[in-house]
């Protein structure tokens, strides 16, 4: 629920250990050696299941361990439908700087002239500061409010209402912190740019500007439907925090997804969160001027060697750079890189709940993305995976 995926894997893999020995390339027509037992290994440490995705070249393969369903034992698929979370912060993003290549609006203009009284300061904070997170807007998904509307349909207005109840972060532009109330206001933008009912405009322009052109057959954007249509995984919590008053492990699969909108609602695959994210880092999407404006990062806080671009993530990883995103929603958790030149990718899916994750789990789910990534293990001292400004 929080956005801890990929910062806890960042500490992770500085620790991680016990790699084998490092091979050229992957093994042809197979999964990169070790692949496999290092995602076992996540199962092992208490994920229900896996899934990933690793793409060299013009060659996609999958794999995948333990279960989508605690109960019956049904095993996980590779083809299964997962809750991608902050992933759609970078389809969101893409509709954005598409209205500014078609002149629509401006990264510079604030939110007070699309939004007016809608935030405090608003005058001072602008769209740019919304996508990368500079502008000071609090969070609203903390844990206790997220869960007490698990079954309720949420509208923007009461998502930035709950987050503006707090003083602002500091004042727009001058720091960084992380917020999902930004893409709840980017997507308010975008239904005052189309003139459109709020809640499914963003719907609209990611289907006809993303999921129809990229062919997304099994990729969606419920806004009131707790259920995931298709094949998919149930996702759990297990062994939560006492505060969060539930048993030691729970079914979060039907969950409003009103609560996360434009900051995380959309359901996808591996293979299409690979496609589009490949669509969108090699230029496919959006004219130079945007894609440099995508791609313009800024620090994640002082001292960090992190960075964050227009709702997309910049990795180093020990095979070259990386871009793509992580994502969180209750029960469901993934990460999706891509190297600049869309031919190395990664997608992983993991159906527990990421702020219950282990160290362990952290450790071993950077094992894999490494592993798949890069082709084969690192040893620890090079396996140094960080977010970094480019």
């Amino acid at each position: 629920m929080s956005r801890k995926y990929l910062v806890g894997l960042l500490v992770a893999v500085l620790m991680a250990g016990g790699s084998t020995a490092a091979t050229a390339q992957p093994a042809a027509g197979g999964a990169p050696p070790g692949l496999q037992a290092s995602l076992d290994q996540v199962v092992a440490d208490g994920v229900p299941g896996v899934i990933l995705l690793d793409r060299h070249g013009d060659q996609v393969r999958h794999a995948t361990a333990g279960v989508g369903d605690l109960r019956t034992g049904d095993p996980i698929r590779a083809t299964d439908r997962f809750r991608i979370g902050s992933n759609t912060k970078s389809f969101i993003s893409t509709v954005i700087l598409q209205f500014e290549a078609e002149h629509r609006l401006r990264l510079t203009d604030t939110v007070e002239h699309w939004l007016p009284g809608v935030v405090p300061n608003g005058s001072a904070i602008t769209i740019r500061e919304l996508l990368n997170h500079t502008s000071g807007v609090p969070e609203y998904a903390d844990v206790a409010f997220v869960l007490q509307n698990r079954y309720r349909t949420l509208r923007p207005a009461d998502l930035v209402r709950h987050a503006i109840a707090q003083p602002p972060l500091f004042p727009p532009g001058t720091g960084w912190s992380y917020s999902n109330t930004n893409y709840i206001l980017a997507g308010m933008i975008i239904a005052k740019v189309d003139h459109l009912p709020e809640q499914n405009a963003p719907v609209w322009e990611i289907y006809r500007r993303i999921i129809v052109p990229l062919g997304l057959t099994h990729t969606s954007f419920p806004v009131t439907n707790p259920g995931i249509a298709g094949p998919h995984p149930q996702g759990y919590a297990i062994d939560p925090p006492d505060d969060w008053h539930l048993p030691g492990t729970t079914d979060l699969t039907r969950f409003s997804p009103s609560w996360a909108w434009a900051a995380g609602a959309i359901i996808s695959t591996a293979d299409e969160l690979a496609r589009f994210h490949r669509a969108l880092f090699t230029g496919q999407l959006l004219p130079p001027a945007q894609q440099h404006e995508l791609l313009d990062t800024v620090p994640e806080g002082e001292g960090d060697n992190t960075g964050y671009g227009l709702g997309v993530l910049h990795a180093h990883t020990p095979c070259g750079d990386a871009w793509g995103h992580e994502g969180d929603f209750p029960g469901y958790q993934s990460v999706s890189l891509t190297s600049p030149d869309g031919s190395r990718q990664v997608v992983l899916f993991a159906n527990r709940e990421s702020d219950t994750n282990t160290e362990q789990i952290q450790q071993d789910e950077t094992n894999a993305l490494i592993t798949a990534f890069c082709g084969h293990p690192y040893p620890a001292a090079e396996a140094d995976l960080r977010l970094t400004a480019a």
